[in-house]
């Protein structure tokens, strides 16, 4: 295992104190539409599941997902199973949310599901660190996941799709090489 922090300091400058972070409006940021086809592969944030499962993905989203090559990482689906231990299993609702959520893992093809690499897993405590700093956010395992899925897709070449613009947003101006395409649950 290796990791060249020489150049991850270099390419993400996490010591840098000048900043022109903004938060886009809707207008500026890449939304999933009707007129949206096939074209580069998408890796799912963990709210995608959750969406889909809960039935608030809207159409525009679902139609997407038959059009596109679908990826899965490693993170999402830690994020994923902790809903087995973490949900309260005298909860009426538990045991058909955990069936419909194991029926949603059991159909992740194995040769799409992947983990980010050593680099990027290296880069993104770096950039979630840089990132709760200049925003004032609390630092904490959501935004280093988030961050690893997003450099996950930009060295896998893919478009990260995820209804999360709070955190992306900033995200992706730190790290302009990525790509994400949002939208709102209905």
């Amino acid at each position: 295992m290796s990791f060249d922090v020489a150049a991850s300091l270099r390419r993400l400058q996490p010591q840098r104190t000048a900043f022109s972070l903004k938060h886009h409006r809707d207008t500026e940021l890449l939304f999933v539409t009707d007129s949206l086809g096939p074209g580069p592969e998408l890796l799912l944030d963990t709210c995608v599941y959750i969406d889909s499962l809960q039935g608030r993905t809207p159409a525009e989203v679902d139609r997407l997902l038959t059009l596109r090559t679908v990826n899965h990482s490693s993170v999402a689906l830690a994020e994923l199973t902790h809903f087995f231990g973490r949900l309260d299993p005298r909860h009426p609702e538990t045991k058909a949310s955990l069936e419909s959520l194991r029926g949603t893992l059991n159909d992740i093809p194995p040769h799409r599901l992947t983990a980010p690499s050593i680099r990027a897993c290296g880069e993104a405590g770096m950039l979630a660190g840089l990132t709760a700093r200049i925003t004032g956010r609390a630092h904490g395992p959501d935004l280093l996941n988030d961050t690893a899925l997003l450099l996950q897709a930009g060295e896998t070449g893919t478009v990260l799709l995820t209804r999360n613009i709070r955190d992306f947003d900033p995200l992706q101006q730190l790290a302009p090489w990525t790509r994400v395409l949002v939208y709102r649950p209905v």
